[in-house]
């Protein structure tokens, strides 16, 4: 019994330092990069072509100052400059919900999915509250997909322009993100 309970004991001792000894390389067989861009979402709330529509809503939204209780669905182009005819670099596609009963703010769920460009085939998943009224806006980079696997950060966002008649609205995404 004693031999089995050290044989055990030595096996249990040479996987674990095995394991942590894999992990250790793998840990550190990849530099993490800072990745730093921007791009521009093309934002049009307005029919025909909307991008971003209203899917749900709370009984009580209508009376709400703030919209509270809305559920949006979004999927705008992603373009390299603030032109609509600038450059196609992907689509911004996620859920936009008016989260906030005092303040004009939202909670944003959006996958940025590059299909052209330098980060082709890649996304990165950003979450957040963003206060719609503020000048410069942070959500959270979650993760990613792709060159971008792995991928923590930040992105500031702000309103490059707006177009009450048409509904088009321009937004800046300046993204700082940390991949492998």
């Amino acid at each position: 019994m004693a031999l089995t309970l050290t044989k055990l004991l030595l096996f249990s001792f040479l996987f674990i330092s095995t394991v942590l000894t894999a992990k250790s390389q793998l840990s550190t067989s990849k530099q993490k990069n800072l990745t730093r861009f921007h791009v521009y979402a093309q934002d049009k709330n307005t029919a025909p072509n909307a991008t971003i529509v209203n899917v749900a809503q709370a009984s009580t939204t209508n009376q709400s100052a703030t919209s509270f209780g809305l559920v949006k669905v979004a999927d705008d182009p992603l373009t390299e400059g603030p032109e609509m005819s600038s450059k196609n670099l992907g689509r911004l596609q996620g859920m936009v919900t008016s989260a906030s009963q005092s303040e004009v703010a939202v909670l944003m769920s959006i996958n940025f999915v590059f299909t052209e460009g330098k980060y082709n085939g890649s996304s990165l998943t950003v979450v957040g509250r963003n206060e719609l009224f503020l000048e410069v806006r942070e959500l959270s980079i979650v993760g990613g997909t792709g060159l971008f696997r792995l991928a923590r950060g930040y992105v500031l966002t702000s309103t490059y322009s707006a177009d009450l008649n048409t509904g088009a609205l321009v937004l800046l995404y300046d993204f700082f993100v940390y991949h492998y």
